[in-house]
């Protein structure tokens, strides 16, 4: 439940959880020294998690599916040439690792393939 359906949970099974992680080595000392030695990644990807599950009411989902799943509806929206499809692609496996891209980091990253000015022309602006 506290996976698939967290919003089901009483109060009194919240304290149950929480009295089992305990007893388990997992008291909240010991997660909050695990968030600590978390990435800013990681972070602001369950900041971001969390926002939306409590404003939209959405289920917590890895990013790496957030973002395939995106992807997947960016490609059923439009025809999309092979060209732009890389480029997509490109993006979206970026995405999985640093979570913000500006067009700073598409100019350092794919210096090579023309970086943002390319993107921009490749993609139609």
């Amino acid at each position: 439940m506290v996976v698939n359906k967290p919003r089901d949970l009483t109060r009194q099974q919240l304290r149950e959880v929480k009295l089992l992680l305990d007893n388990h080595g997992y008291s909240e000392a010991h997660l909050q020294s695990a968030v600590r030695n978390q990435t800013n990644k990681d972070i602001a990807a369950s900041i971001i998690g969390h926002i939306r599950r409590a404003a939209l009411g959405e289920a917590l989902i890895p990013f790496e599916q957030r973002v395939a799943h995106a992807i997947d509806n960016i490609y059923t929206r439009h025809s999309w040439t092979s060209a732009q499809r890389k480029w997509l692609d490109r993006l979206a496996k970026q995405l999985v690792h640093e979570v913000i891209i500006d067009r700073d980091f598409v100019n350092n990253r794919f210096a090579e393939d023309g970086g943002a000015k390319r993107m921009d022309k490749v993609l139609g602006d």
